[in-house]
């Protein structure tokens, strides 16, 4: 199946069989609804094609020289890779590692070109977004192999099979294992958007249980396994409320001390002095998913750099952290 340049035959080696099919079928319809805007998703998708012949003549990340002898000895694999974590990275890695991302990226901003023009085909645009969120995905779970490979709890063998994981994500711009927990991650986005926060007690139980009603059986048991963990509840707390776990302290004291019982949303900034810390994300835009993951994520390693109180890994960091663990501790690699 071929996108667009049927003539030549070029195709798209960095998309699945399906998003290869689905891409097809979306840009036959709009060449007959949207005569005027194909021209630009010719092009999008044009430059993508372009984009994705440049990072797969790469070679593979494992055959390039200075990676060599790590992944010979595979006992320094996962130490020597956390010099790609670095909070200035960008001279440290690969080449290839920094191409790729640039293909995510412009693949995320195809699909999205795609999203805007399908008003009329909920079916597809359903379709569609599920693939800027697997883009989206993609991104965090790099950042969550990091955050693995630097956690103690995790025996030296699972940091180099995490290691070898995140290797084949940078050769292929997939991630195996991610895949599993996509739908898990995807189901948690969904029913938070769809369930504002009353920032009522701030106690977080009425969300929490409205959010859970809609979600996977993964999360029950994520929830229930973690019940006993602060920094779990502290997570879960900055995902409902939006609020980094500081901004939360506030407000429960200024509710006490004021003897008022709920705010709302517009409330907030009276109570905090500012604007909150982290941004409002919606279903309707992928992209404010990974800006609230990655704004969490910071203020969470500053937490650490500084030894300050309050959660240092955000919830997505945590639950993907207890998939792997119990997938270790059911004999799953």
């Amino acid at each position: 199946m071929v996108i667009i340049g049927k003539k030549n035959g070029t195709t798209l080696r960095g998309l699945t069989g399906f998003e290869k099919k689905l891409a097809y079928k979306v840009i036959t319809w709009l060449k007959k609804t949207y005569p005027q805007e194909i021209k630009l998703v010719k092009k999008r998708f044009k430059h993508l094609i372009r984009l994705e012949k440049a990072v797969f003549s790469y070679p593979p990340i494992r055959d390039i020289q200075f990676l060599k002898g790590i992944i010979r000895d595979e006992a320094c694999l996962a130490e020597s890779l956390k010099v790609f974590s670095k909070s200035s990275p960008l001279l440290h890695i690969p080449s290839k590692v920094v191409a790729m991302k640039g293909f995510l990226v412009a693949k995320y901003h195809a699909f999205s070109l795609l999203l805007l023009l399908l008003n009329e085909k909920k079916d597809w645009q359903a379709e569609v977004r599920n693939v800027t969120f697997s883009v989206i995905s993609t991104l965090i779970v790099e950042e969550v192999y990091f955050s693995c490979l630097e956690d103690t709890g995790f025996s030296s063998n699972t940091k180099v099979r995490l290691a070898d994981d995140l290797i084949t994500l940078w050769d292929s711009g997939a991630d195996i294992r991610g895949l599993h927990h996509l739908s898990a991650l995807s189901s948690l986005w969904i029913a938070r958007d769809a369930t504002p926060p009353s920032f009522g007690t701030m106690d977080g139980n009425t969300e929490l249980l409205r959010i859970t009603m809609d979600l996977e059986e993964d999360w029950s048991e994520f929830l229930v396994a973690e019940s006993g963990s602060c920094e779990t509840k502290w997570a879960l707390e900055e995902f409902v409320f939006g609020l980094s776990w500081e901004e939360i302290q506030k407000v429960r004291f200024k509710l006490i001390q004021n003897g008022i019982s709920a705010i709302n949303y517009d409330q907030l900034g009276s109570y905090l002095d500012s604007k909150p810390a982290y941004s409002v994300f919606t279903e309707s835009d992928p992209r404010a998913f990974y800006d609230f993951f990655i704004e969490r994520r910071d203020v969470c390693n500053l937490r650490k750099r500084m030894n300050l109180p309050g959660p240092k890994h955000t919830l997505e960091e945590i639950f993907l952290k207890h998939r792997i663990i119990t997938e270790q501790a059911n004999g799953h690699s």
